[in-house]
């Protein structure tokens, strides 16, 4: 495991919770490393710092094609499975990452990501300054997920002008994979706008709770599989598999779960199959652009609403220029991401 194009990775044992703490700063060349606080289990710790090392990297070129002026980070508190956290354990982690990223010296904040939420950025608030999506009543800008399916439904709109020329979601038949805080709101947009709507969660408890939601449940298999115009991954990572690939009956994939594919030869894979697939972190940039906006960069709410809506013009000039360079929308997303990245230094040589 090569760490070497990261600028710092710090782990250590949190003093009260006795569990590890990493925090992966790969980037900031383009300014502050900004990225989520991930409270996960592994059945080993050093697969939350693979977690902590490939999230940090996707953070950076989430902020770069993004045109944030940020780079990229990640935290990950590693727990192990089985083990369940009472508030006292909850508040001691909290505590240990807090004081990490202090020692840090504002080269990375972080903000909520699984596992975590605003409420839990105010804890580590107390410690630190260099935390975003504080509750609005802490000063905050809150849940990230309302914007982060604004920003979802706005790539979607461009995905659905590449298929059929027209931007409208009415009629356009979708899967969406996962029905957490993202997925769900999500959902709701999607059948507002008179989507064709198939939705699934690995937890049943959500179709109960749903129930006036105008859309047709099924398992995540029959979902990952579906005959589908789009494909929607709204769950945890690596879903998309060099085994899965040959089963896909989906014109387009476009989704708000970080690290969609399990390795990246699968975007070629999907190339050669003629499925479009629009970066997770591309699609996925709504939240932090966010909060980004609002709180580090201090704007309007207006401002940041009209800059997560962009992600529509983001998406289509990523799909565009694939085209056109002949290449996949990956490889264009990546070559974007370098160019912003090595500007600042071509203009400091």
């Amino acid at each position: 495991m090569s760490t070497l194009d990261h600028e710092q990775v710090l782990i250590r044992t949190g003093p009260r919770s006795g569990l590890p703490v990493i925090v992966a700063v790969h980037s900031t060349t383009l300014g502050q490393a900004v990225g989520g606080c991930r409270l996960w289990r592994y059945a080993d710790w050093r697969d939350g710092l693979a977690d902590a090392l490939r999230l940090s990297a996707g953070m950076t070129a989430k902020c770069a094609v993004a045109g944030l002026a940020n780079g990229g980070g990640k935290t990950v508190v590693a727990i192990p499975e089985g083990a369940e956290l009472d508030a006292a354990m909850r508040r001691a982690v909290l505590d240990d990452v807090a004081d990490a990223i202090a020692s840090l010296d504002g080269m990375y904040a972080t903000g909520p990501d699984v596992g975590t939420t605003p409420q839990d950025m105010a804890v580590i608030g107390e410690r630190t300054p260099h935390v975003f999506c504080r509750p609005a009543q802490h000063g905050g800008s809150g849940d990230s997920s309302p914007a982060t399916a604004l920003g979802t439904l706005a790539a979607l709109r461009a995905t659905s002008r590449r298929l059929h020329g027209t931007r409208a979601l009415a009629g356009v038949r979708l899967s969406l994979v996962g029905l957490g805080s993202v997925g769900m709101r999500l959902a709701h947009l999607l059948a507002d706008d008179g989507a064709d709507l198939l939705v699934s969660d690995v937890d049943p408890a959500k179709r109960a709770k749903n129930k006036g939601l105008r859309a047709t449940w099924v398992s995540p298999e029959q979902a990952l599989t579906a005959d589908v115009d789009i494909l929607v991954p709204a769950a945890l990572g690596g879903l998309l598999t060099e085994d899965v690939v040959p089963w896909l009956r989906c014109s387009a994939i476009a989704g708000p779960a970080n690290n969609q594919l399990a390795t990246a030869a699968v975007a070629d894979l999907l190339h050669r199959r003629g499925i479009i697939w629009v970066p997770d972190y591309v699609v996925s940039a709504g939240g932090v652009i966010n909060a980004l906006t609002v709180e580090l960069h201090h704007e309007t709410p207006d401002k940041a609403r009209e800059r997560v809506e962009a992600i529509e013009h983001t998406v289509t000039d990523l799909l565009d220029t694939a085209d056109h360079r002949q290449v996949t929308p990956a490889q264009a997303a990546a070559e974007q991401a370098r160019l912003r990245l090595d500007t600042p230094r071509l203009a400091s040589t």
